[in-house]
């Protein structure tokens, strides 16, 4: 419980008029709890089991963690498997697993409504309006960050492309390597950061291993923090978003990228239900809230942006993260390249809505509006006001925007 503890209701809202104090939320926390699925109140009410069995995804067993027989056997296979098997043995595995998946997808917004009606519970039983710290700079609405996963050689051949796409329609993004895969290109690292991107680490070789033990996971660990030293990088993702949150506590970063609100479609699916960044031990973890490239084209077989411009629209209202994780080495179809490009172009078309931002900068702006003392304080912070009549995240007004920034027309 101890890695969810500073994500209190206070801490996330960062109310300004007054301040209640922890009677208070804990009073409307258990008033509002049944907001919640009935398997994140299994283990009790108080705020401790709720954060773990949401932020934590306890609700999904002791075992959520550990993959089984089959997937290791597959991830065994892999290197000889072609592409098109895998992502047809991917295709079966989620025909036979989205049958059981208790949460909702691609909208899970328990969590969210669990969050606005403590606050509306609060403000109700003290008859007035709130003011809070918004969440995002600059009075925008919602944030919106691109990351990238190279997962091969072929892969990281085609990030100049990528960045081009992305640089077009005025956007810069993260480019998670393999740090030992494939040779990995100095040179392209230099490049990137000089044009304003930022470069992660993506695991040390994307074969499904990482976290096969915990002696094994603590000496990959300390190599990955190599790494991430000698990169300068701060973030990391892991392949295949496998995830263990007590291990990861090894990784020398100030975020991670390997969790989701919501996902039927991996691994190890489940999902945090949180739309926002959470502080998860000594890092900020930064959930990806719009499905990945591949499940979206190769998966599901989509050929619109739609799914993720619809669940950006609940995003919005609710004033969440916006966060999506493509793949050079899928974005070189045709397919998959016009869907990028196609949501690039529409998310253009909202600029002054949202919070555009590397990932390493989310993840500074959410531990220091959790710290600052004042608004005034907080670099680009704003206030806004909750109104306690409304419903959903209709309830919110910021107060006092700045001037939007808007991005690079192509």
């Amino acid at each position: 419980m101890e890695l969810y503890q500073a994500n209190s209701p206070a801490a996330f809202w960062r109310l300004l008029t007054p301040e209640p104090d922890e009677a208070e939320w804990a009073r409307s926390i258990q008033a509002t709890v049944v907001e919640l699925p009935a398997q994140v109140q299994s283990g009790g009410d108080d705020l401790g089991h709720i954060l773990l069995n949401t932020l934590g995804e306890g609700q999904f067993g002791p075992d959520h963690w550990q993959l089984g027989l089959a997937q290791k056997a597959f991830y065994a296979l892999r290197p000889v498997l072609p592409r098109s098997l895998r992502s047809h043995v991917r295709r079966l595995r989620q025909a036979l697993r989205g049958r059981s998946f208790s949460l909702d997808w691609p909208v899970e917004s328990r969590y969210a409504a669990f969050q606005y009606a403590i606050l509306r519970d609060l403000l109700n039983k003290r008859g007035t309006d709130g003011r809070f710290i918004n969440f995002w700079p600059r009075g925008r609405r919602f944030a919106f960050v691109l990351t990238h996963d190279v997962e091969t050689a072929e892969g990281q051949r085609y990030v100049n492309a990528v960045a081009d796409l992305d640089t077009a329609y005025g956007f810069r993004s993260s480019f998670n390597f393999v740090a030992e895969d494939y040779p990995l290109d100095r040179g392209l690292f230099r490049e990137l950061v000089s044009r304003g991107f930022e470069i992660g680490i993506h695991g040390l070789r994307h074969d499904g291993k990482l976290f096969s033990s915990y002696d094994a996971f603590m000496g990959n660990a300390r190599r990955i923090n190599q790494y991430l030293k000698e990169f300068g990088a701060v973030g990391f993702r892991a392949p295949s978003m496998h995830r263990q949150p007590a291990w990861m506590q090894a990784l020398a970063v100030e975020y991670d990228l390997s969790f989701f609100d919501t996902d039927p479609y991996e691994p190890i699916p489940g999902g945090t239900m949180s739309i926002w960044p959470f502080e998860l031990g000594h890092f900020v973890e930064l959930p990806y809230t719009l499905v990945q490239d591949h499940t979206l084209t190769v998966i599901l077989g989509q050929t619109t942006p739609k799914i993720w411009l619809d669940k950006v629209d609940f995003l919005e209202a609710y004033g969440g993260l916006a966060l999506l994780n493509s793949h050079p080495d899928y974005l070189r179809d045709p397919t998959s390249w016009r869907v990028y490009e196609g949501f690039l172009q529409a998310m253009q078309q909202r600029a002054g809505r949202f919070w555009h931002a590397l990932p390493r900068e989310a993840a500074r702006w959410w531990r220091t509006r959790r710290n600052a003392p004042t608004v005034e304080s907080l670099r680009d912070g704003t206030l806004a006001e909750f109104s306690r009549d409304s419903s959903g995240g209709e309830g919110i007004i910021v107060a006092e925007p700045n001037t939007q920034e808007r991005p690079t027309p192509r």
